[in-house]
């Protein structure tokens, strides 16, 4: 006897649900898209439980007719393809007639509908893929379909599914693309009694962003169109500063249908070139028209992935679209010049102060004053945010005094001078006491180190940097003892930066700073649930958001070490964080945020400082605990010792037998 048996329906059914329905949100894509291909105007999503329970759609499309809709629960059952030819030009979501026979069998389903004209609907009931009722019922036009017990028979399958909050979040994402993906239809979503989104329906697009990703997002995007002969391009992508920290708020469809295409995403960011951050990624809404001939969706057994022709060409058009519609718009943010130079009032008021403090520098120019005045009187409150701004003024060096002969040792500037520094510990008339200088014997260059200069030269493991000047706005040029240095500033003041924050978001305290009108920060309906789900981890670096309405939350206060007018940002970079990485502990979310907190707050390439700002950066530089690379691994500096530098300009060479002619005529 043969060993080869053909499976019944129900078993074969089952197989193919393993694939389609993975979770309670395949149920909703599957149920959603038959509603669509149905041409319904309107689509009510209503779930129970995270689809555990149930989960109801409910359509005013065309509906299914009496005698068909027992054959709709069969396999392979569908009124989209008739011909293998038709296979290779798919304009529906749906053509396998899978998905109502795939539920069917894993679940208890209840199908109610009715067309257009007709008196009467018609009611089926199945269980477990079973037929148990069919008959005629009172219905409007359109389809009402339930789903409840799902997994009932195949319990093994409910052990893989996550939690409600997680499987309710895939429910929403799945929702949000296709509303995104279908303007013109109306869609609302009721988990438990309660409305988490509703679309209008109106075929405006830019409306549909905004009730997803909030009103601010739907403000700063901009509306793309473009064509070639095989396709045609049109959506929203949203301006350089509005990005997000995952590429998931990236939708792109075809013909309407939501598909997921790494080469697609990647010719998205493309198209910004250098204008975006590097791990920051734009919202984009990009629908993409082609001839259905040009696509294969029957690559996936959920429709997610596709084959494209000429994606090559697709690729090209996409990236050169948005760098073409980004290129007109003004992206020149505003700069507050004010960060390296003081204004009128601060130079009037640091002159008063100078004149009360000491005659001999009552006529001096801010740029005389000593160092140690100016810490004391600017610097009294470090800046936490330009770490180069806060100590330029400490890197200031006072008008030289020129000593010619031994007698200038008793001009009137050099008494000035000993008497300002002989006594250790002396306070200034400033708010702030100032830094005593103590006489060191100074050693003849010939003079052996003793030990302990040895062993000090040895602790000291970061150079330390004597200014030359700046390559590029990029660069910093400095030397030392052994050689020249060359360091890069955006990485060394992000080095700088991330311990200033590493050690401020690790100190939580009950110091926090009131805002004048508390701030309202506003989600979607998908991170509203994440940040809910980690309100606590917030609280714990200082952040303790209130819920205030459906998916906004109000912040009343923030940590004091917040800079000014960068409250709303650093906050909202802080949550962005915690979305993109909802399982982090406490200690990842502090070490990621100081991450991305130092980054932003760095000085970027091409940034010319002054010679104070430059300074400032390098005397800071030595005192981090790592002061070799930045905190993405990024080298600080780079080193040419005087071998190097000799060697590179021929003044030393390789070992060899030199002849008495090679040194006629040269000098060295």
């Amino acid at each position: 006897m043969g060993k080869i048996h053909e499976l019944d329906n129900i078993l074969a059914n089952q197989i193919a649900a393993g694939e389609v329905i993975e979770r309670p949100a395949s149920i909703v894509k599957e149920l959603v898209e038959n509603s669509l291909d149905a041409h319904s105007h309107r689509v009510d999503i209503i779930v129970e439980n995270s689809g555990l329970d149930s989960v109801r759609v409910i359509d005013d499309g065309d509906g299914i007719a009496a005698e068909d809709i027992s054959l709709a629960f069969h396999r392979h059952a569908t009124s989209k393809i008739n011909s293998r030819h038709d296979l290779f030009k798919v304009q529906t979501m749906g053509f396998r007639g899978e998905a109502l026979p795939s539920i069917a069998s894993v679940a208890d389903v209840t199908l109610t509908t009715a067309q257009a004209g007709q008196e009467e609907g018609t009611m089926i009931h199945l269980r477990g893929g079973k037929e148990l009722v069919v008959k005629p019922a009172g219905a409007r036009q359109g389809t009402d379909i339930k789903v409840t017990d799902l997994f009932f028979n195949t319990p093994a399958r409910l052990k893989y599914l996550k939690s409600p909050q997680t499987e309710l979040t895939r429910i929403t994402d799945i929702i949000n693309r296709l509303a995104l993906a279908n303007p013109a239809v109306a869609f609302s979503f009721t988990h438990n009694g309660r409305e988490l989104f509703r679309s209008a329906g109106n075929n405006n697009l830019q409306q549909v962003v905004a009730a997803i990703y909030g009103v601010q997002a739907g403000r700063k995007i901009l509306e793309i169109s473009g064509a070639d002969d095989d396709f045609k391009v049109s959506g929203f992508v949203s301006l350089p500063e509005l990005t997000r920290a995952s590429r998931q708020y990236i939708t792109i469809t075809i013909n309407h249908r939501y598909i997921r295409n790494f080469e697609l995403t990647k010719a998205i960011i493309q198209g910004y070139e250098s204008k975006l951050m590097v791990g920051r990624y734009p919202i984009a809404v990009i629908n993409i028209d082609l001839d259905p001939v040009l696509v294969d969706v029957n690559v996936h057994p959920a429709k997610r992935e596709v084959r494209l022709s000429k994606e090559q060409q697709l690729i090209k058009l996409i990236a050169e679209t948005i760098r073409q519609r980004i290129a007109v718009e003004n992206l020149i943010p505003d700069v507050d010049a004010d960060q390296f130079i003081p204004n009128d009032d601060e130079v009037a008021d640091l002159d008063r102060r100078l004149k009360e403090a000491s005659p001999v520098y009552h006529a001096a120019p801010i740029s005389a004053v000593p160092a140690t005045e100016k810490a004391a009187t600017e610097i009294s409150t470090p800046e936490a945010d330009n770490p180069a701004h806060a100590d330029a003024l400490d890197s200031e060096i006072p008008a030289p005094i020129v000593i010619h002969h031994l007698e200038d040792l008793n001009t009137p500037a050099m008494k000035k001078f000993d008497e300002r520094y002989q006594n250790e510990g002396e306070v200034t008339p400033f708010s702030a006491p100032v830094p005593t200088m103590t006489k060191k014997t100074v050693k003849p260059a010939n003079i052996e180190l003793d030990v302990h200069d040895k062993q000090d030269q040895q602790q000291n493991r970061f150079p330390d940097l004597q200014y030359i000047g700046q390559l590029q706005g990029t660069f910093l040029l400095a030397q030392a003892g052994d050689g020249l240095y060359i360091v890069d500033q955006h990485a060394a003041q992000e080095r700088i930066n991330y311990e200033y924050y590493r050690q401020k978001i690790g100190e939580v305290s009950a110091d926090q700073q009131n805002f004048l009108v508390p701030l309202v920060l506003n989600y979607s309906t998908v991170d509203a649930m994440t940040i809910n789900q980690h309100l606590d981890t917030l609280a714990a670096v200082g952040l303790e958001l209130e819920s205030f309405g459906q998916n906004s939350f109000i912040l009343r206060s923030h940590p004091t070490w917040f800079k000014e007018g960068q409250e709303e940002d650093t906050a909202k970079e802080m949550i962005d964080w915690l979305i993109k990485n909802g399982k982090l502990t406490v200690k990842e979310f502090r070490m990621k945020t100081a991450i991305m907190m130092s980054c932003k707050r760095a000085i970027k390439a091409n940034h010319h400082l002054d010679e104070r700002e430059a300074k400032a950066l390098l005397k800071r530089l030595p005192q981090c605990e790592n002061p070799f690379n930045c905190p993405h691994g990024r080298p600080v500096t780079v080193h040419f010792n005087d071998q190097d530098l000799e060697k590179m300009f021929k003044r030393i060479q390789d070992s060899h037998t030199p002849y008495a002619d090679d040194f006629d005529d040269h000098e060295f």
